[in-house]
């Protein structure tokens, strides 16, 4: 038996999904275990390209089981369209969704939006997909479980009180609106709640049976570390825990080691959202790199912000995932630059920063970098990391030293198979 977890290092947008898909090949049960639709995993293989927001990236295998985890917020209406797309290209994934994940409403979305007008130039990058206002509602014990939508009666009488509670809420923050119906609200839980109910399950039962029996099992998170609740770039985060060990709980199964931790790296910096990033490029550089690599948000189709390779991020994002292994994605997008850059430490009121600091710090920090010559080939057809230019290699070898953790997959292409395995 193998557990393995697949999580990003930086702010998201790694190329998490592309390793999900290829490490699936050998997993009997992929589990997706935070988050919910509000950001996306791409995935290219031989069905096509798919950018995946809730369902699991193993969902392309038949042999696989699919879990939407417990510590998910699922908008059960875009689950629906996103497994009908699936369909209609004929592919019929497993899927098991998590009795205790709780849902994320239309009028979690409202508020989402409402929210962000409201703090303006101050906002905080949201994708408005209701997903913070989902999270806070399950903290204050006022959200609704997947599993209660088999059982009708009860389910609308609770999500009846939930949904006048949050109708006094938002006219009394955003003003006397009727900013959305109870009864819509019941008639969309039960038509989509009626579609997905078979596929509503304990999953811990399923996770522990597979546990037992040996089989492998495959934990894929979303976003990266510098967006995680507690230890990310606060209060630019999502509200969820984006980190490996949170895999037992939000997937939740326990009592099991987990035994590798594969964190995603992009070979230059991007985010989606707001808050301080340090290695930003220059704007022709990075508008040129952008339109090359086709940096945009999977979920929004927002421009991703660009920048040099940081080190110090990386090498703090890797430490708080715990991983063993880094996956290198997007090497062959860096073909034709002439020099590139790896930012070593942060500076700071005549300070030097080699430890990832607070966004005090770093709203105001200056990148300092090491400069490497670039490789004009093309590698997108190489498969063996001695084959890649001397350039590139030594790239590669210089971010491992600097990020201390080893770089196991090096990907040259969004494709399945388009991978080095040092």
């Amino acid at each position: 038996m193998s557990i393995q977890v697949v999580v990003g290092a930086n702010w998201g947008d790694e190329g998490k999904g592309r390793m999900v898909d290829y490490l699936a090949r050998n997993a009997a049960l992929v589990v997706r275990y935070q988050g919910g639709n509000n950001a996306g995993h791409t995935v290219i293989n031989e069905y096509g390209e798919f950018k995946l927001h809730l369902l699991p990236s193993g969902v392309f295998y038949p042999t696989v089981t699919n879990i939407l985890g417990p510590g998910m917020v699922i908008d059960i209406e875009e689950l629906v369209r996103e497994m009908e797309e699936l369909t209609a290209k004929g592919i019929n994934p497993n899927i098991r969704i998590s009795q205790r994940a709780t849902i994320c409403f239309p009028f979690h979305r409202l508020e989402d939006a409402l929210e962000e007008d409201r703090l303006g130039k101050n906002a905080y990058g949201s994708t408005r997909r209701g997903i913070a206002p989902a999270y806070g509602d399950r903290t204050v014990k006022k959200a609704l479980q997947i599993g209660e939508l088999l059982y009708p009666e009860r389910c609308n009488v609770r999500l009846r009180q939930i949904a006048e509670w949050k109708r006094e809420r938002l006219k009394a923050f955003y003003g006397d609106q009727n900013l959305f119906s109870v009864d819509d609200m019941l008639d969309w839980a039960a038509d989509y709640g009626s579609r997905i109910a078979p596929l509503i399950a304990d999953t811990s039962e399923l996770l522990e049976s597979a546990a037992e029996q040996g089989k492998n099992i495959l934990f894929e998170a979303q976003l990266g570390t510098l967006r995680d609740l507690n230890f990310g770039i606060y209060p630019f985060t999502t509200s969820s825990c984006t980190l490996a060990a949170y895999a037992p709980i939000g997937g939740g199964l326990f009592g099991h080691k987990i035994d590798s931790v594969i964190a995603v790296v992009k070979a230059f910096s991007t985010c989606v959202g707001e808050g301080p990033f340090v290695t930003v490029m220059d704007k022709a550089e990075g508008d040129a790199l952008r339109e090359s690599a086709k940096e945009y948000g999977a979920a929004t189709g927002r421009p991703r912000t660009i920048g040099h390779f940081d080190a110090v991020a990386t090498r703090y994002g890797a430490w708080a995932q715990g991983a063993n292994a880094v996956a290198l994605t997007k090497l062959d997008s860096l073909s034709g630059r002439k020099t590139l850059k790896i930012c070593t430490n942060y500076l700071w009121q005549g300070k030097r920063y080699n430890r990832f600091p607070l966004n005090a710090v770093l709203e105001e920090a200056a990148p300092e970098y090491m400069e490497m010559p670039g490789w004009d080939e093309d590698i997108s057809g190489v498969r063996v990391f001695a084959e890649l230019p001397s350039a590139a290699q030594e790239y590669v070898l210089e971010i491992e030293k600097a990020i201390a953790c080893p770089i196991k997959y090096v990907s040259v292409g969004p494709e399945r198979d388009a991978l080095i395995v040092r």
